[in-house]
């Protein structure tokens, strides 16, 4: 078996390999995250330019905060931050190449202080982000910076060492601010309608809070690019890495597995440049907007949209959903009837392809991503992703009872046991309020829907709560295949 290093990456054959000399690259990025997705898709895209000899100067430095973090430190440590991309096609084939642009990767806890004064050294020019929704420490009803987390707290002490990527990263804009050195630009790669928008607020509130001078600069100073990400990238398992071991020959620690499509649409707002990725196939333009709410509310949506209903219905993986003919059809209605009349143009996109590119890439057997991925941390997902469709279907008198029907099944879902009796791991950060509130749905069907930390108004409006508990009492009575049966002769 071939094990992965810098020692050894000349004499690995048969799978396509950096052809640069990694001694060569130098750090211009560090990013936040490092993650499957980070390493299929702004990793990806870096090591393409730098096989066609770009972009030597923007190598990436993974920053780890949680402490989770350090088995990703340990993984990319052993193999010299190298790791195994592998596409897995819908017919059974698969395409694997070995990525080389990660550089280094630093733990923040166990020494803030190096990672602080790499990022305030003139070499960075951008810090990236992949924190996912809940990294950014919003309200999601009121939008703002939420100060009550502990950790928050903690780095707002005066002569706190910084805990959390919001103190790291405004500690470090305070030392270029001090020294008379340009800012760095701060571009979020998440799942977020107006991610660099989002960024900009949560961190500059921060700094507003920790030092006035810094969030004054920043306002002034620092860009928070917007862009757009896709590539669905399923979590990485042990049969991962065997098929690897047995395909390839090659023994790697953590591989990334993702589906072939791939997509970023990146607004060109930057602070001392940035790499030539429009070279590569990224989408550079001046409006990120049309293409975000295109993916947020199709493609993320709709996967809100099949899961629940999927995971209560006995599937497990996306893929045996979207060959339900069934399935298929809510999904399409969704995309058609109510996530649809809620988009403008998007440049270049002939949205109807688009929608059932989605349904053949959720179909892809070989990606075999899991239902309960997709259902974890649904109260970060469905405000930014589902109820801005509701709220402006409402608005318009449009439709809205597939939406509504959706988080009937979430609400359905968060009691934690399936319709075979089978209990259900809940992933999420609000998991015992949600638990506690789906408890009580037989006894008073509108108890879930009355966290308005999660649901705002929704709760006040007629027509959705009709709907909802039209869908709830049916996920009841008679299960969820019947249930969006009866939804489509509605």
């Amino acid at each position: 078996m071939f094990t992965l290093s810098n020692a050894r990456l000349e004499t690995l054959e048969g799978v396509a390999r950096p052809s640069y000399d990694r001694s060569q690259v130098s750090v211009g990025i560090m990013h936040f995250g490092v993650g499957g997705f980070h390493r299929a898709h702004q990793a990806m895209y870096l090591d393409q330019l730098m096989n066609e000899g770009r972009a030597l100067d923007w190598g990436i430095c993974g920053v780890g905060v949680m402490p989770g973090d350090t088995r990703m430190k340990e993984a990319l440590d052993a193999q010299d931050g190298l790791y195994t991309l592998v596409v897995k096609h819908a017919d059974g084939g698969y395409d694997a190449r070995v990525i080389g642009s990660i550089v280094d990767y630093m733990y923040a806890p166990s020494d803030p202080e190096a990672v602080i004064e790499r990022m305030a050294s003139e070499a960075i020019r951008i810090v990236s982000l992949t924190v996912t929704e809940g990294g950014y420490n919003l309200h999601h009803v009121t939008g703002e910076f939420n100060t009550a987390a502990p950790d928050i707290q903690h780095d707002l002490e005066p002569g706190a060492t910084p805990k959390t990527t919001f103190g790291l990263v405004c500690e470090a804009l305070r030392r270029r601010l001090e020294r008379g050195l340009a800012p760095f630009t701060v571009m979020s790669c998440d799942n977020i309608q107006g991610n660099g928008d989002v960024a900009r607020t949560m961190f500059t509130a921060f700094a507003e809070l920790k030092a006035p001078e810094v969030a004054r600069w920043m306002n002034e100073t620092v860009c928070f690019p917007n862009s757009m990400v896709d590539r669905i990238t399923p979590v990485t398992t042990d049969e991962d890495r065997q098929a690897l071991e047995q395909r390839f020959g090659i023994t790697d620690r953590w591989p990334v597995v993702c589906e072939p499509f791939t997509q970023w649409v990146l607004e060109d707002h930057f602070n001392q440049g940035r790499p030539p990725f429009d070279a590569v196939g990224v989408q550079v333009v001046d409006d990120v907007m049309p293409y975000e709410l295109m993916k947020l509310r199709l493609l993320n949506a709709s996967h809100q949209a099949l899961t629940y209903f999927g995971y209560l219905a006995g599937y497990r993986y996306a893929h045996e959903v979207c060959q339900d003919p069934l399935f298929v059809e809510f999904l399409l209605d969704y995309m058609n009837e109510e996530a649809t009349p809620t988009l403008s143009p998007v440049p270049g996109v002939d949205l109807e392809a688009y929608k059932h590119t989605l349904i053949e890439r959720f179909a892809n057997p070989e990606i075999r991503d899991t239902l309960a991925r997709l259902c974890a941390e649904s109260s970060d997902r469905i405000p930014k992703w589902l109820l801005p469709v509701v709220r402006e279907q409402l608005e318009c008198d449009g439709d809205i009872a597939r939406s509504a029907a959706v988080v009937a099944s979430w609400a359905r879902y968060a009691e934690g046991v399936d319709e075979a009796g089978a209990p259900i791991d809940i992933v999420d950060r609000l998991k015992d309020d949600l638990m506690a509130s789906a408890a009580k749905n037989r006894d008073d069907a509108l108890s879930f829907l009355r966290n308005r930390d999660v649901f705002g108004d929704l709760i006040d409006e007629p027509r959705f709560v009709e709907a909802y508990l039209w869908a709830l009492e049916r996920l009841h009575t008679d299960g969820a295949r019947a249930t969006l049966d009866a939804l489509q002769k509605r």
